[in-house]
């Protein structure tokens, strides 16, 4: 039978259940942050959408939707893990959930990774056939004019995107590393539910633009 680690609260709480709602809140708080961050981008969105709707309609088309619906079932089915792992870690009450929750945690961590290889292969085709943001711009197969915006949007909701997912990643993994000594059980799980939090934002976040930039 595996062993846990029992968790002490930091001192200035006066119990472990103050401790992980002080957490909780501060988790949410920053979540408002990242999605008012994400809010400016698709405010941009909206306005040129509307100021040149045929050469976003256009754009659009470049994308690969098949790409994007394959990294859209990758997140979603790590937002399944991630919660999976949260629950191992709420029901490990002598530590026999402990291999659980690592591979849960590893599984969540493998899917993201797949996702950036998807990634990885979209941005590569996008450089070698110029639709590019800005003056990098040099597809000649977009009539409309203003094209350069629609890859601008594009680059930088997804490049943004990209980075809270190697964020959520390098979380995850910390996280996982503490999971296999056995800090995690039925009491103390803050870590597990907090990373937890953040990923299904990530998730979130990709599930609006998906819809937004390859299916408009």
């Amino acid at each position: 039978m595996s062993t846990v680690v029992r968790h002490e609260h930091a001192h200035h709480f006066e119990s472990a259940e103050q401790e992980f709602s002080a957490a909780k809140m501060g988790m949410w708080l920053f979540l408002v942050t990242e999605i008012l961050l994400f809010s400016g981008i698709f405010v941009a969105y909206t306005v040129f959408k509307n100021l040149y709707p045929e050469m976003w309609s256009e754009a659009s088309k470049q994308l690969d939707w098949k790409l994007g619906a394959v990294n859209t079932v990758v997140l979603i089915t790590s937002s399944f893990t991630m919660a999976m792992a949260v629950r191992a870690a709420q029901t490990n009450e002598r530590g026999e959930n402990k291999g659980k929750i690592v591979g849960l945690l590893a599984a969540t961590i493998l899917l993201a990774g797949a996702f950036l290889v998807v990634k990885y292969f979209e941005y590569s085709h996008k450089l070698h056939v110029g639709t590019l943001p800005g003056e990098h711009y040099f597809f000649p197969g977009i009539q409309a004019a203003n094209a350069h915006i629609f890859f601008g949007i594009y680059f930088l909701a997804t490049g943004l995107h990209g980075i809270h997912v190697v964020i959520g990643m390098s979380i995850l993994f910390w996280v996982l590393l503490r999971a296999r000594k056995g800090h995690f059980y039925n009491q103390y799980y803050t870590p597990v539910e907090l990373g937890g939090l953040y990923w299904h934002l990530v998730d979130l976040i990709w599930i609006y633009l998906f819809p937004l930039l390859y299916l408009v």
